[in-house]
């Protein structure tokens, strides 16, 4: 058996690593590499505090991290939040809310009804990004017969930008 702390020091949690063992740490590089993140992504969620690897007792006066599958779960879940539109100033709040005893089923509806109206406004941007682009290729495609389509009514006209040389 190994001891290891909270990322905290608060408290000693005395880990099993046998074959038979459920509990499987690993360093920041295997971490790294099953969450996607790089690893100065993964430091900085771990100063934010939205990780809260374990630390070890090898590593000197900078003692390992040892990140479980529940913080690859947390990184995956913090992955999923910001394209969903989260910043990570949100994510560390709620993170914080379910630490401190959960959500209620109203702020869980408060949390996605939020998320849901950025992401209809971001659809409806795309959508008219999309229009745009369709009807200058069309245009495009036609020669260029007419007036240039507007984006959204804004005299934007992409062909009348010039590069003067330096």
């Amino acid at each position: 058996m190994k001891n290891y702390s909270t990322h905290e020091g608060a408290s000693s949690i005395r880990l099993e690593h046998s074959p038979w063992s459920r509990v499987n740490h690993m360093q920041i590089g295997e971490f790294s590499r099953r969450t996607g993140l790089s690893q100065d992504t993964v430091r900085f969620y771990v100063r934010k505090g939205l990780l809260a690897p374990e630390t070890g007792n090898l590593g000197g006066r900078n003692p390992y991290q040892l990140f479980s599958e529940r913080d690859v779960s947390t990184a995956l879940m913090i992955r999923f939040a910001q394209a969903l539109g989260m910043s990570l100033k949100e994510i560390a709040e709620i993170a914080q809310e379910l630490v401190k005893g959960g959500l209620s089923p109203e702020r869980e509806l408060e949390i996605i009804d939020a998320q849901v109206a950025k992401l209809e406004e971001k659809a409806a941007d795309l959508t008219s990004l999309l229009d745009y682009l369709r009807a200058k290729r069309g245009w495009m495609e036609r020669g260029k017969p007419g007036d240039e389509p507007r984006f959204a009514g804004v005299e934007l006209c992409l062909t009348d930008i010039t590069v003067t040389p330096k």
